[in-house]
Parts: structure tokens; sequence; C-alpha cells
């Protein structure tokens, strides 16, 4: 969950190090750090944000052009600069950043002291560059060899970078279950966590796999497996603009993202969708479409927003494929027996396509004989590796790290999905496949239309910044909406939040309900639209303030409601993707209110790669 930048090469390391670590401080912003060497191995770090670095190093010589750089979201040691990254071997020659955990990191240790050395952090890191240096100064070996030996006995996730004083134009890196990509230049060489520090100066690049070992040496790249066998580096070309990763003029990522879900939508069904001629294709299904008859459960892996999203997929393949469906917490599945069968459809959904505790889940459904799809936002990710089969969702890059335009883009991939298993199975007819189709053509314009509430819900945020509580309520399609709009609200405005569906409000939550307590409510016209008009009724006898988002036109919830925030009207399973987007913009703008950081909230990190 941390961020690694590195370069080696004839232009000067530290800007190019720097500006990549303030692009990737989404990943982790606990702490920063960069090594240089010019002669001597210098190591800078400061806990708090890229910003205290830069400021911190303001007034130095930072000439070298080979060079390090993290910035650290915190597994093992409070953020502070002892347990910041890089860290140092014993000797000071070798340096190290890392992303991941060693989980045997303490009995390494134990080792290490009873050798003599010393530590002064408490980082799994620490104790990972000195059992390297270990293995080097003990054994007749290169370091490259070193690390080998070294990662065949440690226990883990990790991504490394290493800087060697006695080599001034080598970096040596690995990976397990932890991204690294590598840019190849002329003559220079860049080590990411994802392409986004990489972009402006390269579109070539190596996407590691796990359990490989990369080198540059002399301007060469060399890449073998911790089993040393060599491996021949497959160069992909990066379909990424850097202006996809600048704010372009908008105060957060966030608010950006938001605003973006018009053409991140329709970008996810351009090419698969064409509704005049009944057009609807998802090429990673190609191969498995015909074996739609067959499939006798689905089971959906997510954590967080993607589980979300999972749940509006549970409705709809439910629905139109007359499925039955298991949404399951990644991070849950994998630490239990459960019961997969060989044929059973596993659809895993991850914006980064490295989730820890997904890819796991993978992995162990894949034991059991089951059928993985991926649905995933970023080319050449782990998970999109790991799967049979799969769909991009194509959204662009997300740098908030409260999921937005991932979210509707992954009920976008999901829908298409259902629709076109539907058809494959005969579970619904012609007329009503056409009218999806038109339906899910339509969606764009209409988020479109939803955004223009925006200084309405400006507004509205302004009367309730200063609670405490917060009860979202939905039914049918939306209830898992309502579980996402809690979920923003909660991580960003630090506002404790729970989404309900509405009809459980009497079994427990109607007892919190006073004039202190707003209850949003999705209340668009769908078939359980009386239901949840009972349910309006039953906040408002008990004076709880209800915020509402309804359909366009709705006079009826209006009179009942404190306010009413309208969206244009679809089909109810396509609904999510609409009603959601008030439900960001409410969450964004009362964060901001609070004063609170929206695109780096406290203690999450955008790609949660450790368990």
């Amino acid at each position: 969950m941390c961020g690694i930048v590195a370069y080696v090469g004839k232009r000067q390391a530290y800007p190019i190090i720097i500006k990549g670590l303030e692009r990737l401080e989404y990943r982790g912003y606990d702490s920063a750090g960069i090594a240089l060497l010019n002669g001597e191995l210098s190591v800078y770090k400061k806990k708090g944000k890229v910003s205290e670095l830069k400021a911190h190093l303001a007034e130095m010589n930072l000439d070298s052009t080979i060079g390090i750089g993290h910035t650290r979201w915190a597994t093992h040691g409070e953020p502070n600069d002892l347990n910041a990254h890089p860290h140092y071997s014993s000797n000071q020659k070798l340096a190290m950043i890392h992303n991941g955990i060693i989980e045997n990191y303490d009995v390494l240790k134990q080792e290490l002291v009873s050798r003599g050395y010393a530590f002064e952090s408490d980082t799994d890191t620490e104790v990972f560059i000195k059992f390297i240096e270990d293995i080097f100064t003990n054994n007749n070996c290169t370091l490259e060899e070193a690390v080998r030996l070294a990662l065949n006995k440690v226990v883990g996730a990790y991504g490394i970078v290493i800087i060697n004083k006695d080599e001034p134009d080598q970096l040596i890196a690995a990976r397990k279950g932890s991204p690294l990509v590598v840019g190849v230049g002329d003559g220079e060489f860049f080590f990411a966590s994802d392409a986004t520090p990489i972009i402006e100066y390269t579109n070539d690049v190596v996407y590691l796999n796990d359990y490989e070992i990369a080198s540059v040496r002399n301007g060469e790249l060399s890449i073998r497996t911790i089993d040393d066998i060599p491996m021949t580096p497959y160069i992909q070309r990066l379909e990424l603009e850097l202006e996809s990763i600048e704010k372009g003029g908008y105060e957060h990522f966030m608010l950006k993202e938001i605003f973006e879900q018009p053409r991140s939508i329709a970008d996810c069904m351009r090419g698969r969708l064409a509704s005049e001629r009944g057009h609807l294709v998802l090429g990673g299904l190609r191969d498995y479409i015909g074996k739609a008859n067959n499939i006798d459960r689905i089971i959906i892996l997510g954590c967080g927003t993607s589980w979300h999203a999972g749940l509006v997929a549970e409705y709809i393949l439910e629905e139109f494929c007359r499925i039955p469906v298991e949404v399951e917490y990644a991070s849950e599945f994998r630490y239990r027996n459960p019961i997969i069968r060989e044929g059973d459809l596993v659809i895993a959904i991850s914006q980064s396509g490295e989730t820890a505790d997904t890819l796991a889940a993978i992995e162990l459904a894949k034991s059991k004989g089951a059928i993985i799809f991926g649905i995933c936002n970023v080319v050449g990710s782990s998970i999109a590796r790991a799967t049979h089969a799969g769909a991009y969702t194509h959204a662009g890059p997300e740098i908030g790290v409260a999921s937005t335009k991932a979210f509707t883009a992954q009920i976008t991939v999901l829908t298409l999905m259902a629709i076109l298993i539907a058809r494959q199975k005969g579970t619904i007819t012609e007329a009503l496949f056409r009218h999806l189709l038109v339906e899910m053509e339509a969606i764009p314009g209409k988020v479109e239309q939803a955004l223009q509430a925006n200084a309405q819900i400006q507004y509205i945020a302004e009367t309730l910044k200063d609670s405490r509580n917060a009860l979202y309520l939905g039914r049918g399609y939306n209830f898992p909406v309502a579980l996402e709009g809690a979920l923003k609200l909660k991580e960003i405005s630090y506002i404790h939040a729970e989404g309900y569906p509405a009809a459980e409000m009497k079994h427990g939550p109607i007892a919190l309900i006073d004039e202190e307590m707003p209850v949003i409510v999705i209340a668009t016209k769908d078939s359980s639209y009386e239901k949840i008009v009972s349910n309006i009724q039953e906040v408002k006898a008990r004076k709880g303030r209800v915020i509402a988002i309804v359909t366009e036109g709705d006079d009826h919830v209006a009179k009942m409601a404190d306010y009413t925030i309208e969206v244009p009207s679809a089909h109810e399973a396509l609904m999510p993707i609409i009603s959601v987007i008030p439900l960001q913009l409410l969450s964004y703008h009362i964060a901001v209110l609070r004063g609170c950081n929206v695109d780096q909230p406290r203690n999450l990190a955008k790609s949660v790669t450790v368990e």
C-alpha cells in the first residue's frame, strides 16, 4: 500500500523521484523518503506528506543520476522519521524501499540480533535489508544472488528496490504480491508501484511478475526468477495520457473523477454495445459465453466499494439470468473453507487489480476448478493476469482514494455481462434485450443530468456537515447504493454512517432516529416505491431529517422530505449507476466543509496490497 519510485540513467534523479512520489501519494502518506547516490549513499526521510520532505530538502545539494523514493502507509511501526523508508543496511552501503508485509520478520530479526545486528526502526523492512546484507557479506556471491537467496526465505508480500553504494549504476527490484512496473527509456530505467510516475518519460514498460527479480546494470535490464531462471523482458506500450492524472482545474481529484463519470461510463461501453444493431459483446467472455447454460452458480468477490458493486450485480444477474449468486468479501472467503464446485463462475472485482485479499481468493477458487472472470481498471495488473478471462472497465486512472468512477464503471461492466449471459440463456426476451441496450446507452447522459444538482447538493451539505451520525436507506437495487453512500461519507468526512435495507430499519436502527439524525433515503420510482414512501413516513413520525433521492417530477416524496434531490428516470436495474451520483457529491461537499483531506483520507490508501 506504499508508493515506490526509482530511477537510474542520465538525468537528475531527484526531480523525477519527488514528482513521482507526489503522484503516488494516494498510495500512502504517513511519511516519505529518498536515497541518492553520488559518492556517498545518502538517505533523507520525513514523517508526513511528500511536501514536508520536499521542504526539508529545499536547500540541499541533491545531485545524482540514480535514486530510490518511497511514500509510506504504515504497517509495522508508527509513522515517524525512523520508520520511514528507505532503510539502510548496517554498513550503510545498501538502502531499500519496500511495499508489503514480511510475515516472518520477527524470526529473522531474532536471528540477526543473535549475530550482532542492531535495529533503529520498528519495521519489517529494516529486517529485510539487513537479512540481505547478512547473506551478501557472509557468502561469496553478488548482490543479485544475495537478494535471490533472501527472497527464498522470507514469507509474505513484497515489492522492493535496492540501491548499492558500490555499484553506482545498479538498481535491483523484485516483487511478490505487490505491483512493480519498470519503465524502459533511452539508456534509462524507471521503477514504480504503478505507471503514473512513468508516463511523462516513457510509454514502454515491463510489468514484473511474482517471484521475479529485475536488475539494471550498465544500462541493461535483466530479469530472473527467484529460482535463477532467466526471463525475457516483455515490453508493453502504455495507453495512458499525462492529462488523465492531473486535476484539470478541479479542486480535488475526487471531484474531477465524479464529473468524469459520463465519459468513463461511455468509455466502458465503447466498442461493446450498439443498440441500433442489437450488438453487445464482451471480448473477455467470448470463449466462455457458450458455457452460460451450464453455469449453476456465480460467486462474486470484492472488497469495499467493489463488494458493493458485486451486490448490485447479484440483483441484476439473478433477475435477468436466473442463476443463483453469492457475494463474498474476499478477505473472509479466503480464510474459510468455502464450497466451490468445478464449473462455478467466480467474478473477482478490483479497481487496482492488485487487492491482496482478492488475489488470494482467486487462487483458492482456481485450485477448486472454478472459472475466474476478472473485472479491473488497471491494464497489466495482477488480477488481470491471474484470471481465466476478464474485462477492463476503461475508467481511466482513479487517484482519489474514495472510489467513485470505478464503482459506476464496475456496475456497467457487470450489467453488460448479465444482459449478455441472459440473452445466451434465453432468460430474457429479444424485446427486453434491445430495450436494455437502449437504456444502457442513455446512462451517460442521465449521469450528466444528475451532476447538474451539484450546487443544490452543496447547499444541503452545509446543513449536514456538523452531524455525528447518518443513516442511509434503500430497497431492492438501491440497497447496495445505500451501503456505498454510507461508506463514502465515513471514509472522507469521518462521520459515522450506516447503510440499511429500508425495511430493516424497524428491526433496530429506528431506535436511533431523532431530530439530530439525518436519514438519506434513495426513493426513486421503482417496484419498491410505495414501501420506501412508508419508510420515509416512519422516519418523519420520529422527527428524523430526511434527504431523499427521487425521480424527477416526484412531488409526493417532496412533501414529506426535508430536502429532495432529483435524478432522471431509468430502468430500475440500471438506477444504481445514477442514484449513487448525488451520494458521491454529498459526501464530497460535507468533507470539504469539514476541512477534511478529500483525496487522502486518514488511515486509508488507494490500493490495498497487504492483508
